[in-house]
């Protein structure tokens, strides 16, 4: 059950992010004869939704786990290196050997944080 929460996690804070990344805008608010207004496309939207569902499914992650210090970097670095690979071929974003490097860093300093003294 737990790693199919975090696994749901990873999954919904890298399209919440992505989302709202192609989505274009990050909404827009106005004011005016006693009216407020907010505005956002629906593709920022869905995104959003996925970001905030991955916020609140993360908290019951972190209640589920004894040491935050211990799960919280390993979603994260997932999350990370998943965004990383989304943005690629989602948003077409370029990769270098410094990309690789940086997501390659990331999961190695998971990994040796959390080896078995």
């Amino acid at each position: 059950m737990r790693i199919l929460l975090i696994v749901i996690y990873v999954i919904l804070t890298s399209a919440g992010l992505i989302l709202m990344k192609k989505g274009g805008n990050a909404g827009k608010i106005t004011m005016g004869s006693g009216e407020f207004a907010f505005s956002m496309s629906l593709v920022s939207a869905l995104g959003f939704v996925c970001y905030i569902l991955s916020f609140l499914l993360f908290t019951r992650i972190i209640m589920m786990f004894d040491n935050v210090s211990y799960i919280s970097p390993i979603c994260n670095g997932i999350a990370q290196a998943c965004i990383v690979i989304a943005s690629i071929l989602f948003l077409k974003e370029k990769f270098s050997i410094y990309t690789i490097g940086g997501a390659l860093l990331i999961i190695s300093g998971v990994v040796i944080m959390n080896l078995k003294k």
